[in-house]
């Protein structure tokens, strides 16, 4: 922290994604493996878990989406996993198309998939690098 801050960052708290149906949204990352952690319709957010942490991904409803991409570029959300080429392989047999067949990354490999609002969440791995991951 430098002198002139006043505060310290400490870590993640979640990663929120517009969409603009709740409850397509959470099938959609059900299928996708994600667990919800809490879903409260009438404030329009679903938390998804990502392994034993408390943050996660927030949905969260934005009405004037609707069903569509937004026109702007998604930033990218990548989760570490065992093998991103089994979770690719896991995806498209929950019926969901990868945005491109798994690609080499300095640590492993990512594939990474898009929601029906242009989310785009990546799984990734270190098997590469093992040193590097949760589970080295």
């Amino acid at each position: 922290m430098s002198d002139d801050q006043s505060y310290e960052l400490l870590g993640f708290d979640n990663v929120l994604l517009p969409v603009g149906d709740l409850g397509a949204a959470v099938d959609f990352y059900e299928r996708a493996g994600f667990a919800v952690g809490f879903r409260l319709d009438e404030a329009g957010i679903a938390l998804l878990k990502v392994g034993a942490e408390t943050p996660g991904i927030l949905l969260r409803q934005e009405d004037e989406l609707g069903h569509r991409p937004p026109p702007w570029p998604a930033p990218r959300v990548w989760i570490e996993v065992a093998d991103a080429r089994k979770a690719a392989d896991a995806l498209s047999a929950a019926g969901i198309v990868p945005l491109d067949a798994p690609f080499p990354v300095a640590t492993g490999w990512t594939v990474e998939i898009a929601d029906p609002w242009g989310n785009v969440i990546g799984f990734t791995d270190y098997t590469k690098r093992p040193e590097l991951g949760r589970r080295p």
